[in-house]
């Protein structure tokens, strides 16, 4: 106490000492805020468009405390605060935003009675710097700014986290109150002793202390997984994953499935639990990382690819001529996979599905999809696959995946147990990361039927719900399907007509196009195409500086097939409508005659699927040409893409039994074949198929007719089949 009165002089130096002249080149926090409130304050565009300071007062007094700030906006005004601000972003965000509580506090003075109290405001941080990949973000990067693009995949509830808390001493009851905890995923570490010392007592126990729940300051957070862009992962790598923390109005923002640019600090926390073959003296000082989010951006509309986003005014010009090219079609075309040989009505066709039709959404809520589907099936060796490989890597945002590999849960949604919080959390599959693109599935006829009914939703509705474990909600999967499998039998087989496909017909009629690719004998044909592939080996590593006449380059296509996607939303006009709706009415009558004809008794009519994937076909072919409205040259070729696809397979007999796809008169035939089958065979009796057939043969039915039926009911369990010497079917 012999120091208490010794006079000395004190003073202040909040607004005087610059940073450079501080203590040991520390900089000085209270000149930090103040240039931090003058940035709010003074910051103006062109006219003295005071932009903050006007943002901020609008949002205060809606209600919205929070405030979007630019970081490029803070490097013009101040180059060195805004360095600071991305080094050492967790003592200069807190500044940034006790510095904006302040500046309200002086806007929108005076408030009403019972708000005299400020409330805390939130800073947003936005940039427009280039993303850098997540494998690229390193251990150098703890504890600065860093942006990284990804895929949303999963996302927890809202909780809530103490920000000021108070803690309470079981046994004398002493409080300590206005605890400060740090932001971010790390906690306040109780004291283990009390430090109240009371005479004629005893020491309080050990760990006496425990939080005051009605007396802490809370603020809502959440936890999602951000999972690496497609386009960054190297061949057979796993895609590779980080937490996010978002707290108070960056909750609820985003949901799985939407593509984001996450800009937050990079952070560390404790490991919480050993693993079992590591010894806890082993991992001391290990920490886990993860982002604590201060601004998240999604990618046109969360959807959006992001090397694609940025159109400059020479590339839009660009377009803008290459759409005036009446050619555009053929060259686009041309341009899908040039290395394949043929298949141009197959290429024309994915180019429409690349552009897509129209998304239109109702008066009463309901919406019709304008992403059009697509089944390629037939013969191996036929550049199925490649062509599936080309769309993914073409398409704004592809997903690629076998058939055979995925599951209904891997292709939709799957609801999980996060092994931390032991909550359930729900993580998005291929199609809905494929949300606003294309989803490519390969070995489609490989796939276990209970999966494949499990897209049946995604592929017509566009929308996955989701009602497990608690959990009930709606995720969007606005994707086109390509899709390419094989026959029943391996190779396309001409005699067995219907049988070669192993398809439902509730599967093929969410199909718009449905192309039946053949290996077809041909000399001249198979000439032609050895050469091809001989100059395509021969020339594999040469260096092609100019494409071919016509064709354009890769990255130019998938650029233009994103312009296009974004900009444009065509119609039907008045006279492409009426033309469409007399064709429609002669197929339905049975008016439209194919050449292949005259082996059916009567015209296959179309359902009002198929029309509608021919308005999405037209819709496309606009879309293409940047067009506002579908012309009747449009819905030609949309109608001849039709009849060269799905038709001519269908009234080949090929697709006989699908939706649609079945005149009355037959249908009424297989119900009565079917029934008596029912009536004369037992249930457990193995009869063979040369008796089968024999008997209803003799009763005048087509042997074509009994075929079919007891296909059908082979896929619907109702028979079951084993190859012997001959056929034998067990009743079930």
């Amino acid at each position: 106490m012999a120091d208490f009165d010794d006079q000395g002089l004190f003073f202040s130096d909040n607004f005087s000492i610059d940073d450079n002249q501080s203590n040991a080149g520390a900089p000085n926090l209270h000149s930090i805020k103040k240039k931090f409130k003058e940035f709010l304050r003074q910051f103006h565009t062109e006219n003295f468009n005071y932009k903050y300071r006007d943002t901020l007062k609008r949002n205060y007094n809606l209600g919205r405390y929070f405030l979007e700030v630019n970081i490029e906006d803070l490097g013009s005004y101040d180059e060195t605060l805004a360095d600071r601000l991305t080094k050492q972003p967790s003592e200069h965000i807190q500044l940034f935003e006790d510095a904006a509580k302040e500046v309200a506090d002086e806007l929108t003075a005076p408030r009403p009675v019972g708000e005299e109290e400020v409330e805390d405001v939130q800073i947003m941080l936005t940039s427009e710097a280039l993303p850098s990949g997540l494998r690229n973000v390193k251990s150098d990067a703890v504890s600065h700014l860093v942006k990284i693009p990804g895929i949303i995949v999963s996302a927890s509830g809202i909780k809530a986290k103490a920000t000021r808390m108070a803690i309470q001493c079981r046994s004398c009851k002493n409080v300590i109150p206005n605890l400060s905890v740090k932001p971010g995923l790390e906690g306040y570490i109780m004291p283990r002793k009390c430090n109240t010392e009371q005479a004629g007592r005893p020491k309080c126990p050990q760990d006496p202390y425990f939080v005051m729940p009605d007396k802490c300051k809370c603020v809502d957070f959440q936890i999602l997984k951000l999972q690496e862009l497609p386009d960054g992962i190297p061949q057979g790598e796993i895609p590779r994953h980080v937490t996010l923390y978002c707290d108070r109005y960056l909750c609820d923002k985003v949901v799985p499935g939407n593509r984001v640019t996450v800009l937050g600090v990079f952070s560390i926390k404790k490991i919480s639990k050993p693993t079992k073959d590591v010894k806890d003296k082993a991992i001391t000082g290990v920490r886990a990382a993860y982002m604590r989010v201060i601004g998240i951006q999604l990618t046109e509309d969360g959807r959006g690819a992001l090397g694609c986003s940025i159109v400059s005014a020479e590339e839009e010009d660009l377009f803008r001529r290459m759409a005036a090219n009446p050619n555009i079609y053929d060259q686009l075309s041309s341009s899908i996979a040039p290395s394949i040989y043929g298949c141009e009505d197959i290429k024309k066709a994915i180019a429409c599905l690349l552009f897509g039709g129209s998304r239109k959404r109702l008066p009463d809520g309901l919406t019709r999809r304008g992403d059009i589907n697509i089944l390629l099936l037939g013969d191996p060796g036929t550049a199925k696959s490649q062509l599936l490989k080309f769309v993914e890597n073409v398409s704004p945002v592809g997903v690629y995946t076998s058939g055979k590999g995925s599951s209904a849960a891997g292709l939709t949604a799957s609801v999980m147990r996060d092994p931390a919080t032991r909550n359930f959390v729900m993580e998005g599959g291929a199609m809905v990361l494929a949300d606003g693109g294309v989803v490519c599935i390969d070995e489609f006829d490989k796939m276990r039927e209970d999966d494949r009914v499990a897209i049946h939703e995604a592929m017509e509705q566009q929308t996955i719900s989701i009602a497990k474990a608690g959990i009930t909600t709606t995720l969007n999967t606005r994707c086109s399907v390509l899709a390419a499998a094989n026959s029943i039998f391996g190779r396309w087989d001409e005699t067995k007509g219907e049988e070669n496909i192993d398809f439902m017909p509730t599967i093929l009629s969410r199909f718009d196009m449905i192309f039946i690719v053949k290996d077809e004998h041909d000399k001249q044909r198979d000439m032609t195409l050895a050469r091809h592939i001989m100059s395509v080996h021969m020339n594999a590593g040469h260096v092609i500086e100019q494409p071919s006449d016509g064709e354009l380059s890769l990255e130019l296509v998938k650029k233009y097939i994103y312009y296009c996607r974004t900009r444009c939303g065509p119609r039907l006009n008045a006279q492409a409508a009426d033309k469409l709706k007399r064709r429609y009415v002669l197929m339905r009558s049975g008016s439209l005659q194919h050449e292949k004809e005259s082996k059916h008794s009567s015209g296959i009519p179309i359902t009002v699927r198929q029309l509608e994937a021919v308005i999405r076909m037209s819709e496309s072919l606009a879309k293409m040409q940047l067009l506002p409205f579908a012309t009747e040259t449009h819905v030609n070729e949309a109608l001849r893409l039709f009849q060269v696809s799905t038709l001519d397979a269908a009234m080949s007999g090929n697709l006989a039994g699908a939706e649609g796809f079945t005149t009355e008169e037959e249908h009424e035939t297989l119900l009565r074949i079917e029934k008596q089958l029912k009536r004369r065979f037992a249930i457990g009796t193995q009869v063979s198929q040369q008796n089968i057939i024999e008997d209803f043969v003799q009763q005048q039915y087509p042997e074509r007719s009994i075929m079919k039926v007891l296909l059908a009911m082979i896929r619907r369990g109702q028979l079951q089949h084993r190859m012997q010497r001959k056929m034998l079917y067990r009743i079930s």
